[in-house]
C-alpha cells in the first residue's frame, strides 16, 4: 500500500512544487562492478519498505536457481530514497537495478545521462514459453517507462523500465450493507441516475454513504477529473488544460455540479472535506460507508483493519453514457537497469525473472499489491483481480499529452471543497477557476 499511495501522493505534489531537480549528470565511466567470491553480484535499490521480506525471498531464490546473488537494499522513506539516487546519480555510484521517483523529464535526464538501459529489444525477444515479455506486461503499465517517437524529451524511443505493479483508483461499495438496504449486492450503480437512487435506498436504512479522504486534495482532483473526462472526452478536457476552453463551460459547470448534488443529497458522510485518506479507509473498514473513493492498494489495507468485510470495487458511476469511464491509475512502481553497470545483461535476465507470472504472483500473496504480469491474474485474490479488470479504462496526468497549471488545479480542488461546505456555487467555482487559469496563461506569457 505504501509505494501505491505514495506514487499518487508524489505525482501530484510534484504537480505542485518540483521535489527535486537533476542537476548536470555528465561523469563518464561504469559503476563499479560488484563481486562475491568470484561470483557475480546484482545491486537493488528501493524504497519499498512493505516488500522488503518479499523481495529478500524472491532473491533467495533466484540465486537458488542461477546462482546469482541479488542484494535488494532498502532506503526509507521515499523521499530520502529519491534524494539518494540523485546524489549517487551525480557521483556516478548508482546499483545495477533501481527506481525512479520522479516526472518523466526526471526519468529523461536519467536516460540521456546513460544511467538507464533501453529494454526494447529484451522486451520483444520471444520467450522459451510463447510470448514476450511486453506482451506479459499491462500495456497502461508500461506506458510510464515508455517514451515514443518525437517525444518532447528528446529520448529515443523505447521501453526503459519495468513496472512491478500497477494500481487502478476507483470507488469500492460494501457488499453487506447494500444486502441490509434490500440493493442487490452484485449489482452496483452503472450510472449517476443509478447511484443516487442507489444513495437514497441506503439513506431510508439510515446508513451513511460516500466517504473519501477528500482532505487530500489529489483524491479530489482524481475524482472530479474523472467525472469530467466522462462527461465531455478527454480531449476537451485537454483542450481547456491547453487554454482553448474556459472552465465556465457547461460541462466544466456539470462536473462542479456534481458534488453540490452529493453534498444537498447528503451523500458524504460527516467530516469527508477535511478527512485525511486513512480515517476513511478505517470508515470504510468498519462499515460506517457504504461507498469510498481509494486506490487497489485499499485490499491490503482493509484486510488488515477488517479480514471480513465484504467489498466490491465499482467504476465511477457514468454521467455520459456515450463516453467511456476514465479512472486514474497505471504503474505503481517500476525498476529500471543502470546503463552504466558492469552488469547490464544479467541485470535485465533478472528484471524480468522478477517480473513473470510466478513472482508476481508470489508478491501479490505476500503483499496484496495487484501485479503488472496480467498473466498472474488468475492466481491473486478474487477482489483484486476485479480491480484489474478496469484497467483498460485507466488514464493518469503523467500519461496526458498537456497538463493543468498547478495554480488552476488547486483552485479547482479548493473550489470543490468549498461547494461541499455550501461556501460557493458550482457557476462561482468556475468563474473563479476560469480567473485563476487566465492569470497564470499571461504569467506563462
Amino acid at each position: 500500500m505504501h509505494s501505491f499511495k505514495k506514487f499518487y501522493e508524489l505525482t501530484l505534489l510534484r504537480r505542485f512544487a518540483a521535489i527535486f531537480v537533476l542537476t548536470a549528470m555528465f561523469f563518464a565511466g561504469c559503476a563499479p562492478a560488484q563481486q562475491s567470491h568470484g561470483k557475480t553480484v546484482i545491486t537493488v535499490w528501493h524504497w519499498m519498505s512493505d516488500r522488503e521480506e518479499a523481495f529478500l525471498e524472491l532473491a533467495r531464490r533466484y540465486q537458488e536457481q542461477t546462482g546469482i546473488e541479488v542484494r535488494f537494499e532498502l532506503y526509507a522513506p521515499s523521499e530520502a530514497y529519491a534524494q539518494r539516487v540523485k546524489a549517487s546519480a551525480q557521483t556516478n555510484k548508482l546499483p545495477d537495478v533501481f527506481g525512479i521517483l520522479g516526472e518523466k523529464r526526471d526519468f529523461a535526464s536519467f536516460i540521456k545521462s546513460g544511467y538507464v538501459a533501453n529494454l526494447t529489444e529484451a522486451m520483444n525477444a520471444p520467450e522459451a514459453s510463447g510470448g514476450t515479455w511486453r506482451e506479459s506486461l499491462f500495456p497502461r503499465a508500461l506506458s510510464v517507462n515508455e517514451f515514443l517517437n518525437g517525444n518532447e524529451h528528446g529520448v529515443p524511443f523505447g521501453i526503459y523500465g519495468a513496472p512491478l505493479d500497477v494500481m487502478t483508483i476507483q470507488m469500492v461499495y460494501n457488499r453487506e450493507l447494500y444486502r441490509q438496504a434490500g440493493l442487490d449486492p452484485d449489482s452496483p450503480p452503472r450510472t449517476w441516475a443509478e447511484f443516487m437512487a442507489h444513495c437514497e435506498a441506503l439513506k431510508q436504512k439510515g446508513i451513511p454513504r460516500f466517504v473519501s479522504g477528500f482532505g487530500e486534495i489529489w483524491l479530489i482532483d482524481a475524482l472530479a477529473s474523472n467525472f469530467a473526462m466522462n462527461i465531455m472526452g478527454e480531449q476537451k478536457v485537454f483542450d481547456t488544460y491547453a487554454g482553448k476552453v474556459p472552465y465556465t463551460d457547461p460541462d466544466w459547470v456539470r462536473t462542479l455540479a456534481l458534488f453540490k448534488e452529493m453534498t444537498d443529497a447528503k451523500v458524504f458522510v460527516d467530516g469527508a472535506v477535511t478527512m485525511v485518506n486513512k480515517t476513511a479507509e478505517q470508515t470504510f473498514a468498519n462499515s460506517r460507508a457504504a461507498y469510498a473513493f481509494n486506490g487497489s492498494w485499499c485490499v491490503n489495507v482493509y484486510a488488515g483493519m477488517n479480514p471480513t468485510l465484504d467489498y466490491a470495487p465499482m467504476l465511477p458511476p457514468l454521467v455520459n453514457e456515450t463516453n467511456p469511464p476514465r479512472i486514474w491509475g497505471g504503474a505503481g512502481s517500476s525498476l529500471v537497469v543502470n546503463g552504466r553497470s558492469a552488469h547490464v545483461e544479467e541485470a535485465i535476465k533478472f528484471l524480468r525473472w522478477f517480473t513473470a507470472e510466478s513472482q508476481q504472483a508470489y508478491l501479490c500473496e505476500k503483499t496484496l499489491n495487484l501485479p503488472s504480469n496480467a498473466k498472474s491474474l488468475g492466481q491473486i485474490p478474487p477482489v483484486l483481480a476485479q480491480f484489474a479488470d478496469d484497467m483498460d479504462h485507466v488514464t493518469h496526468p503523467s500519461l496526458y499529452p498537456v497538463n493543468e497549471l498547478p495554480a488552476v488545479i488547486e483552485a479547482f480542488d479548493k473550489g470543490i471543497q468549498s461547494i461541499m461546505i455550501g461556501e460557493k456555487s458550482p457557476e462561482q467555482v468556475a468563474e473563479e477557476v476560469q480567473r485563476v487559469k487566465e492569470k497564470e496563461m499571461k504569467k506563462q506569457g
